[in-house]
Formats: C-alpha cells, structure tokens, sequence
C-alpha cells in the first residue's frame, strides 16, 4: 500500500500534530506533505520522517508568519504531485484536504474543522490574530476566493472523518458531505489521579509541590478560547487560577489579571500531569472541535467547569464529571465557581469517562477504517 500524508502546516504541536504522529507512528514508511515545516517548533517529534514542503517554505518568515499567506496556500498545496499513491490520508483544518489526487488514488481526509476563517467570522479572525492594517483591508477580498475554494477543494475528498459530532454537523452544512466519527487521541496513560486523591503519580516530576486550593486553563492564548472572561471572572472571586501556555493574547491577558492569577508559560510534557491533577478544578470557556485539554484534565481525575458549546456536551456528565454554565460571560463563570463544590465528584468515575480515547484505541480505529475503505475502493475500480 503505497500511503502519503498530508497536513495544513507544521509550525506548532497541538491536538492536530498529535493526530499526525499517531498516523505516522501506523505508516512510518509514508512522506508528509505540508505547506511549512517549523523543525524547531516540533521538538524532533517528527525526525526520521520524509518531510516535503511546498514553494512556502522559501518564503522569508512563512514558518513563523504563515498565518498571512492565505491567498497563496490553496495554489501551494495544489503543487504537491501524488500520483502515484495508492491512498492519501490528509489531517486538515484548512487547506491539506485541497491536494489533487489522481482518479485511483483513494483521499480520506480526517477533518478537525471546516476552515473557520472562512465559514465564520472573518473580521474577528484578523483582529484575533493582530494583522498589520493593511492585511486588515485585504482579508475580506481574499476570504471571497478562499471559501470558494474551500467549498470545491472538499468535492476532492473520497472519505471525511469528523474529530467529533460537532464537526461532523458543520462538514454536513458548509460541505454537505457525510462523515464518520473518530475522536482524537488522549495519551490518558501519561495522567493520572493525584496522590493525595489516593492513586500514587505514574511519573516522576521535578516540582516538589504543586500549589493546592487552585483553578486551572491548559491552552494556547488566542482570543477564541476565552481567557479573557475567565480572568474577569476569578479577578471578582479573589481566588487563584493558574494559566499554563503561550500565544499572541499574553501580553494583553496578564495587563487584565490581578495579582491572583498566575501565568506559568509552557510547561513541560513531564511537568504538566501534576498541575491538571492537583487543580481543583479544570475551567473551559471556549467552544472547541473536541477539546483535548479537556480530556486532560479528565484523564486526571478533575472535574470541569466548562461553557455548554461546541463537543464538550457530548463527553461531560452535569454534576458527575464537572458543571456547565450557559454564555461566555464573567458573571456565568462567577455562577458556576459559586455552584461547584469538589467534594461532590469522584475522580476516579471522571477518569474512567475518557479511558476511551487511549491512543492506541485512536489508531486502531483509524486503521480498520483505512484497511476496509481502500478495499472497498479497489473493488470498485474493478468493477
């Protein structure tokens, strides 16, 4: 079976990425195609791997920029020749679903979302990622173009599969395709219940002491995922929450906290587990695909306080894995801290909620799907 992957770009490691390094770990024999290739930004997760870049990649500041090139990705990844591949399986939030493939080639393009900056608000999208002004005056003229041809490059899928039901809905409505639903990989192995919860740690860590009696966000700092309201929020109840990650938002999110919020920057994989299982609670004000963190933070044993949007609906139990509160405001967080007593949840029946999104459940899945999609295609062809 001769396999190409492709993926939008490689300029960070998130939820997407890790999708990759399963599908890569399943096919390591197969080429990654992608727009830009960011080495130093993957941490050598994926070294060893063929990597093939598009003419992008030649562009001065594409890996640390890409996010200004949109009117150039779609001719980008069109150059990209995989002829002579039996099946490609693209990870796509944006343009990686556009290859041209040839009319044996089977494409299943696993999908984290339809291209949000196209199908939503594009004016929010450039102020949410801080374009020069003149970009600004663009983006609306080149958002024309680019949904056009993200609605065309769709018809180029033989198969979509959906990260989640909330995907799965929009690629029915922007796309009107159908998809199957495999949920993203959780590494629940490298989380666990705290000590002091009664299940002794699985890995070894150099803090001595997490801080106790705090509130938790895991996540990159970017406008949608709402920072802003939940740092409003715990500035009126006085209590300690901790932010860990990095992004465009920081500057202007530590101006807004007071002096109980604390903003830890990146934290290592090895460090991380001991911070989501001695929070007391996991917050989540934004409307995600998925939302792995999350996940996280459940594979710890901690319940969430989480905003009733996008997937999150479809994997938490009201007042047995966490409490939901309604619009992404200061004044519902406020509600719902207010509401939340950790006494009331048992952290090992949260836990055991998200078990099934162990990693080598994910590519189980996906390679049964794979195995009888392409013999189900060649046995089309030779009819």
């Amino acid at each position: 079976m001769r396999i190409a992957l492709v993926h939008d770009y490689l300029v960070q490691y998130g939820g997407a990425e890790r999708v990759l390094e399963c599908f890569s770990e399943l096919f390591p024999y197969a080429p990654i195609y992608t727009l830009v290739y960011d080495k130093e930004a993957m941490r050598g997760i994926f070294d060893g791997i063929e990597i093939r870049t598009s003419f992008l990649q030649k562009f001065p500041f594409a890996q640390k920029q890409h996010r200004v090139f949109p009117p150039l990705m779609p001719l980008a990844i069109e150059q990209f020749d995989l002829s002579r591949y039996d099946i490609v399986l693209s990870d796509s939030s944006s343009y990686a679903k556009g290859v041209i493939t040839g009319p044996k080639t089977l494409h299943i393009c696993y999908m984290h979302t339809p291209m949000r900056y196209a199908w939503d608000d594009c004016q929010k999208y450039t102020e949410d990622f801080g374009f020069p002004k003149i970009i600004k005056k663009f983006v609306p003229f080149a958002m024309n173009y680019i949904r056009l041809w993200d609605k065309i490059s769709a018809d180029r899928v033989d198969r979509f599969i959906a990260n989640s039901n909330f995907v799965a809905k929009r690629i029915k409505k922007y796309y009107r395709k159908d998809s199957v639903v495999i949920n993203p990989p959780v590494a629940v192995n490298n989380f666990y219940v705290s000590q002091k919860r009664g299940d002794p740690p699985r890995v070894e860590s150099r803090l001595s002491r997490v801080e106790a009696g705090y509130f938790l966000m895991v996540g990159r700092l970017i406008a949608y995922k709402r920072h802003d309201i939940a740092i409003q929020a715990f500035n009126k109840l006085k209590l300690p929450l901790k932010i860990i990650g990095r992004g465009p938002e920081m500057r202007r999110l530590e101006k807004l906290a007071g002096p109980n919020i604390k903003f830890l920057g990146r934290v290592s994989e090895k460090d991380l587990p001991k911070y989501y299982s001695e929070c007391r609670a996991f917050i989540f004000p934004q409307e995600e695909d998925f939302g792995i963190v999350a996940m996280e933070a459940m594979a710890s044993g901690r319940p969430l306080i989480a905003y009733r949007g996008g997937d999150i609906p479809e994997h938490m139990e009201e007042g047995k894995t966490g409490i939901f509160f309604e619009k992404q405001s200061p004044e519902d967080i406020i509600g719902a801290v207010e509401k939340f007593r950790e006494e009331d949840y048992d952290p090992e029946y949260i836990r055991s909620r998200v078990l099934k999104f162990d990693r080598e459940i994910f590519k189980s899945k996906i390679m049964e799907y794979v195995e009888n999609e392409l013999a189900a295609h060649k046995k089309l062809l030779k009819v």
